[in-house]
């Protein structure tokens, strides 16, 4: 057996998720960056494109998350089980299905975003000058869609054999590139003149075609430990059921997370463009603490996915809970700090009186709550591990439910914005509420078994 797939079964988990989650915080912090590096130098754009950015921002992640977080964790979900169970040539095969799945998807993006983004615009209230920026960015962004989703599923790929550290190289060591290339691409020098909004566009597709080749030329490498070919390989529905079956399972819920933050845009249109900045705004820390969670996120799909194909249902259970309480805790920090310090973070973007207020009363209004999103996000994560998101995925399902139903009762009734923002941090408590207590009555192994119940029927008996 390799020794990381050993390490994976056999050493002390807190140790082991830590150090495979410092590489993968690394590479999601650097991410995170670049979005607020860029957000930074769009603001100097002024408010309508600050607005427009906050438009498309839901859909980028959309993107980004259903690539990197759901197909992605399908990918090294059926990676980890298949090297657990020390099928290796299918755990081969699966790199070109992964490829396969990859295209697929990034296409229907394009497809879908470049001919119905005015559409879904307009429909989260975008107008005027914020809306042309709005769709500038997109018609640019989601037309190189396939590059974002080849990079995320090769490091998926390679995260699957628990090697975290690799992906991480190349996504930091892209971000010396990125950042200044934005700058140059936006605001123009020398030669070079500034594209606008659409430059940084233009940078993150040059970003992540180039972290994909040097991805590809890693899995062509002797370093590798897997070795995929063309030569032989047939593409056979079972690899693809290994990978669709837990990746369309996670896209639902990643489709729930990122609509329920693009439901509160609409609602939020309602009180004008400089509340749909200062939102906008405001929940790029929420949207930063996915990255974070999915730093302990993706080992935990590797250690519970090889613990689960080989067996050991003990040992993924504890490890679930181990990255529970640690993302928690990472979140709950991250919302009470920003909700004691709103302008510390929003001030980073714009000084504009009305965006600052908006914000404002999102961060003091929901940040007290993130913790519970960590911990519904991990177990998320974990259930991937197991092949088992029924529950992960009704769980976002009725957040999305509680943010759309109360913020629409909120508006009906004449309520203010800080009501539209309470609902939403209601809607994150039931989210991971959800998720722990079905994960803890034994969701991956079959019904639900209250501890409650058995404890009522025991007492019954006697």
């Amino acid at each position: 057996m390799n020794p990381r797939t050993r390490a994976l079964l056999e050493a002390p988990i807190l140790p082991t998720l830590l150090r495979l989650g410092a590489p993968n915080v690394a590479v999601m912090l650097a991410q995170a960056s670049v979005g607020l590096i860029e957000t930074w130098f769009v603001g100097k754009l002024g408010t309508d494109a600050l607005a427009g950015m906050a438009l498309v921002f839901p859909l980028v992640m959309l993107m980004q998350t259903t690539s990197a977080g759901a197909m992605g964790g399908g990918i090294a979900s059926a990676i980890a089980r298949a090297l657990g169970a020390r099928r290796n040539d299918d755990a081969n095969a699966l790199v070109l299905h992964a490829v396969v799945v990859a295209l697929g998807f990034g296409l229907l993006f394009s497809v879908a975003l470049i001919g119905g983004g005015r559409w879904i615009y307009t429909r989260m209230g975008g107008s005027g000058g914020a809306l042309d920026a709005a769709l500038a960015y997109s018609n640019w962004v989601f037309a190189g869609a396939v590059l974002v989703w080849l990079f995320n599923a090769l490091s998926a790929v390679i995260r699957g054999t628990g090697n975290m550290a690799f992906p991480a190289l190349v996504t930091v060591a892209g971000v010396p590139l990125l950042v200044p290339l934005s700058a140059l691409l936006i605001f123009g020098w020398g030669p070079v003149p500034g594209f606008g909004i659409v430059g940084g566009a233009l940078a993150l597709l040059v970003y992540y075609g180039v972290g994909t080749l040097v991805l590809a030329l890693y899995l062509r490498s002797p370093k590798s430990l897997l070795r995929p070919t063309l030569r032989g390989t047939r593409l056979r529905w079972p690899l693809f059921s290994d990978i669709l079956r837990v990746g369309l399972a996670g896209s639902v819920s990643t489709v729930a997370t990122n609509l329920s933050i693009a439901v509160v845009v609409a609602l939020v249109g309602a009180f004008g463009s400089a509340a749909i900045a200062g939102y906008g705004t405001a929940s790029r820390l929420e949207y930063l603490l996915i990255p974070l969670v999915f730093g302990i996120g993706a080992p935990l799909v590797a250690m519970v996915g090889t613990c689960i194909g080989a067996g050991q249902r003990e040992r993924a259970m504890r490890a679930a809970w181990i990255g529970a309480a640690l993302c928690f805790a990472m979140a709950e920090a991250i919302g009470l700090l920003a909700a004691a310090f709103p302008h510390a973070w929003l001030r980073l973007f714009s000084d504009d009186p009305a965006m600052l207020e908006a914000g404002t009363q999102y961060l003091r209004s929901v940040g007290p709550l993130y913790g519970f999103f960590g911990l519904g996000l991990v177990l998320y994560f974990a259930s991937q591990g197991a092949g088992k998101l029924l529950w992960p995925v009704l769980a976002n399902l009725l957040r999305l439910a509680v943010a759309a139903l109360g913020g629409w009762l909120v508006l009906r009734w004449g309520g203010t914005l800080t009501q539209v923002f309470l609902v939403q941090g209601l809607a994150m408590v039931v989210y991971g509420l959800v998720n722990a207590g079905a994960i803890a009555a034994g969701a991956w192994f079959g019904p639900l078994r209250w501890p409650w119940r058995a404890a009522a029927r025991e007492a019954l008996s006697r």
